[in-house]
């Protein structure tokens, strides 16, 4: 028996998955997420990847031979007397076969393979500059937001100080002064909320135009803690060293082809011509070979050597500042680390607790607004310490991972 829906049924069905569309769409965004969105459109990837395209297709042109040469020649044409037309005309037909010597093909393919592979490392570190950027808006674009909810909270509060102020004042239990102070912390707690307002906004633009996304939440519940990324070996030489390293090899093949090149090529030529009017036909052989007398290869020789010698010195220096950078970046993280688990740690904590007692006491009046005012003014520095203090950790956290090539966000979600 067929199965059949009723219209009702069916309009339910759509009715149900719009929403769970919409759900869908609305979810916060995750670093990976960004991080993928931010790949799938990046011009930078696009020309990295049409430059590893166009290597692919150079090691296919150098592997090509030469092509032969078809020459059709006339001779004893235009002339006078018998030779006034073409009818008398020596006509040769030959085909002239370049033969490359002293392995220049394989020489040519040496040089494209190495620049395939330089095109290949160059696109590994155009994802790797990518993902460093993008995981550094959303590093920034959750600082933002934190800030903003900071911002918001102590003007919440200085709205509540300022009211109890008036109230205290209206009951005679304090003089005009106290509500004046009140009112200088609530427009200057309005002027900071306003401001984290516009960074948040700021930052939010940054981060859509890396990954097209207009996301309004993200989701970074790993900013709030201050643990270790797994690194990548300790063993492994850094981007910036393998593309010195890719280099280097380009040249060296280069300095092969060249002393490959001055070795002069042969060229074979076989062909038939037939003699004006008579039906006689002959073989025509012949074997051509440049003399290198004005230009023997070694100018091009000495450049190449030269390159490749510079290479090598740009090798060597990008292999001492990747290990003077990494052992920075090292260092970095660990200060940071440190400064983040205190200033997000006990320093917090205690911050908090002497804001709340200052709070009680000033409500029951057994402390002035002075005090009060010093608590709270304490504990917001010390959460923008710490939210400073998370920032530059999980900042110093994203470059140690882009010099140890990591092309993957190195937070989870």
């Amino acid at each position: 028996m067929p199965l059949r829906l009723s219209r009702t049924l069916i309009h339910g069905i759509f009715t149900v998955s719009l929403p769970l569309t919409t759900l869908a769409q609305d979810l916060p965004l995750t670093l990976r997420e960004a991080v993928a969105h931010a790949q799938e459109r990046a011009p930078t990837l696009r020309g990295a990847d049409a430059a590893a395209r166009a290597a692919d297709a150079g090691v296919e042109v150098a592997g090509l031979r030469p092509n032969p040469t078809l020459s059709i020649e006339a001779e004893n044409v235009l002339g006078t007397g018998r030779y006034s037309g073409f009818g008398g005309a020596d006509r040769t037909v030959s085909l002239a076969v370049p033969l490359e010597l002293g392995g220049k093909r394989q020489a040519r393919i040496n040089v494209a393979q190495a620049e395939r592979a330089a095109a290949g490392i160059g696109l590994t570190g155009a994802r790797a500059d990518l993902t460093q950027r993008v995981t550094e808006a959303f590093v920034r674009l959750a600082a933002a937001q934190r800030r903003q909810d900071i911002a918001h909270s102590a003007l919440e509060w200085a709205e509540r100080a300022a009211h109890a102020a008036q109230e205290r004042v209206r009951t005679g239990k304090a003089s005009p002064i106290e509500e004046q102070r009140a009112q200088v912390l609530k427009l200057g707690a309005d002027t900071r909320f306003g401001k984290a307002v516009r960074a948040l906004a700021l930052a939010h633009a940054d981060l859509t135009q890396l990954t097209g996304d207009a996301a309004l939440a993200i989701s970074a519940s790993w900013f709030d803690t201050v643990a270790l990324v797994e690194s990548a070996p300790s063993g492994q030489p850094s981007l910036s060293v393998v593309a010195a390293q890719a280099q280097l090899a380009i040249a060296n093949a280069r300095v092969d082809a060249a002393r490959r090149d001055r070795m002069p090529d042969v060229t074979i030529t076989a062909g038939t011509r037939r003699y004006g009017d008579s039906p006689d036909k002959a073989a025509v052989l012949s074997l051509s070979i440049p003399l290198p007398l004005f230009n023997s290869g070694s100018g091009a020789l000495v450049r190449a050597k030269a390159q490749a010698d510079q290479a090598n010195a740009e090798g060597e220096s990008a292999a001492i500042e990747a290990q003077q950078a990494l052992a920075h970046a090292v260092a970095d993280v660990a200060d940071a680390r440190a400064v983040a688990q205190t200033a997000a740690g006990p320093a917090l904590t205690a911050a908090q607790e002497a804001a709340r007692i200052a709070r009680l006491g000033y409500a029951e009046g057994k402390f002035p607004q002075l005090e009060m005012i010093e608590a709270e003014r304490s504990l917001a520095e010390t959460r923008e310490a710490a939210l400073e203090a998370l920032t530059d950790y999980h900042l110093a956290q994203v470059r140690l991972a882009r010099l140890q090539g990591s092309i993957q966000p190195i937070y989870k979600d």
